[in-house]
């Protein structure tokens, strides 16, 4: 399970949103080929914000994006349940500017 930044669990979600505060980056259209309790791994895209010259008039640009999630850890709000709490994006075709090509950050808890 993954937990989203509105602390609701999600099994095999197709969207996903990275940036609760604002917005300026989600995952789309997610496939996941591999959802076991170590680990899942989806590809889909990868939404972001230019945020040029300012967010609030920045663009959308879409990459493609491999998602990893792992290390599995009890959730906080039910100690009983697993959720992964780690997510690695890589970027096979570009990325970002403001990202690197793999980027590996922890999850909601």
């Amino acid at each position: 399970m993954i937990v989203n930044c509105t602390w609701q669990p999600q099994v095999r979600p197709t969207d996903f949103l990275l940036a609760c505060g604002d917005g300026n980056s989600r995952l789309t259209s997610l496939h996941w080929s591999q959802w076991g309790p170590s680990k899942a791994v989806a590809t889909g895209t990868s939404w972001v914000n230019d945020c040029k010259p300012y967010c609030a008039a920045g663009k959308f640009r879409s990459y493609r994006v491999t998602v990893r999630l792992d290390r599995p850890q009890s959730w906080t709000k039910h100690q009983d349940t697993q959720h992964y709490s780690r997510i690695t994006l890589s970027y096979p075709n570009g990325h970002p500017d403001a990202f690197q090509k793999v980027m590996t950050t922890p999850l909601w808890n």
